[in-house]
């Protein structure tokens, strides 16, 4: 007896099926691509055609084009929940790099004198 027949087949179907469901899927994929390769065309195009119009307009009123100033804008997580939790090294490496920065170094630097000149000042006076 073979059971294979009473639940579904013999099973030498499945492999045609997927290999029409992956060309199908191919097929799918490579149309999606092409209407978006012709959508960026399209739009690219009409771009173009948008700076001849104001070019146009430019040069009728004299009017210089303003030159784009590209700033990278620092990337910031997209969820500061999310962003990588920094290993005791990184934390160490961090606070050493704070003790090194040079206002750090002024402001310890500064506390340091007005403390030396504040003994030196309560040594000298003395309330009676």
């Amino acid at each position: 007896m073979n059971f294979l027949g009473a639940v579904g087949g013999d099973g030498g179907d499945d492999e045609t099926d997927k290999e029409k469901e992956e060309e199908a899927e191919r097929e799918r994929q490579e149309a999606i691509k092409e209407a978006e390769d012709r959508r960026k065309e399209k739009h690219r195009k009409m771009e173009e055609e948008r700076e001849k119009m104001r070019q146009e307009i430019r040069d009728k009123y004299n009017i210089k084009k303003k030159e784009e100033v590209v700033e990278q804008a620092p990337q910031e997580e997209p969820n500061p929940l999310m962003r990588k939790k920094k290993t005791p090294e990184e934390l160490a490496a961090e606070a050493e790099q704070e003790d090194l920065d040079d206002f750090t170094k002024l402001k310890n630097s500064i506390e340091t004198q007005v403390n030396e000149i504040k003994t030196q000042i309560e040594g000298k006076c003395s309330l009676q």
